[in-house]
């Protein structure tokens, strides 16, 4: 490959990669971008020149063109530059809006019922031209992803986070307690049960994310291996089983309704390592003025709470 041809690539060349590698079709992709198929041939073509490869297999007839192995590794860059620009985009759309204008905040449940109604309160009352647009999911690593493609401002999540393009921010540590039904014996003990011993009864558990395989791996690194009967994307539904009798359940305390008068929550004695949980943000692109208010905000915010529950 001769590296002066490379200037001649254009983003349209790479728009039209994608297209096709999605719809299976130099037809279908020309009525998704809105080309002639003749067009987007020659785009393709074009990019051909440009990398010195093939980059389609054309089988010809019914036959469905596949990608080459050419065309894969360039499909791979073509969609990290996709996001890189929508991360551009949203960047200008930020620096434009200033002070004013949308923050787009990602958080999961626990964080979402316990931290979010004072941040946001306090939030709104400083800054009362920003209007917060709230995504929540469960999988956090999801909500990475909607941050690197510029499509989340900053998120909330588990620390320390995968590697990318991130910037972090400690806010608080959420200790693990042992949840058991009210009556259980394990409620009556004079001292936290071993890990050992939580790992021979039934669990109910939560579903698969970070935190909780790391949880699971300490109980299994006690000799025993958990015996998970149940999981839930659910805090309510985890709570609410345990209190039936189903099992007895390893959660972090913001997941718990502390005022539930079926289960008892017994403290770990720091047998288990807290989930320490922050915002996280692109470091690559610009953070807004509100962005940067909301990380000052959330901060002070989860010191006060951290500070009430040692208090506590």
């Amino acid at each position: 490959m001769e590296a002066d041809r490379w200037p001649g690539l254009d983003l349209r060349h790479l728009i039209a990669l994608k297209a096709i590698a999605e719809e299976g079709s130099f037809g279908r992709a020309a009525e998704k971008l809105g080309y002639t198929q003749s067009a987007v041939s020659q785009q393709i073509a074009a990019l051909e020149r440009v990398v010195g490869l093939t980059l389609f297999e054309r089988p010809g007839g019914p036959r469905a063109i596949s990608l080459t192995e050419a065309g894969r590794i360039l499909l791979r860059h073509a969609e990290a530059i996709e996001a890189r620009l929508q991360a551009a985009r949203a960047d200008m759309e930020a620096l434009s809006a200033g002070e004013a204008g949308r923050l787009r905040v990602g958080t999961f449940q626990s964080v979402g019922a316990r931290v979010l109604p004072l941040l946001v309160r306090r939030f709104s009352e400083a800054h009362p031209l920003v209007e917060i647009s709230l995504q929540e999911n469960g999988d956090e690593d999801a909500l990475l992803e909607l941050v690197e493609r510029g499509e989340l401002d900053v998120t909330f999540n588990t620390l320390p986070v995968p590697d990318g393009p991130y910037e972090t921010v400690e806010l608080l540590r959420d200790p693990f307690v042992l949840l058991v039904p009210s009556g259980s014996p394990l409620a009556a003990a004079t001292r936290s049960p071993s890990l050992k011993e939580i790992a021979l009864h039934p669990l109910v558990g939560f579903s698969r994310c970070r935190t909780m395989d790391i949880v699971e791996s300490q109980l299994t690194s006690s000799g025993r291996s958990p015996n998970v009967v149940f999981r839930s994307d659910n805090n309510g539904t985890v709570q609410g089983l345990v209190g039936a009798g189903v099992g007895i359940s390893v959660a972090p305390l913001l997941t718990v309704d502390e005022d539930d008068p079926s289960v008892t929550i017994i403290d770990l004695g720091g047998r288990i390592a807290p989930r320490v949980i922050g915002l996280a943000w692109h470091r690559d692109r610009h953070r807004s003025p509100a962005a940067e208010a909301f990380v000052e905000t959330a901060t002070a915010v989860c010191r006060e709470l951290s500070d009430a529950a040692a208090a506590a």
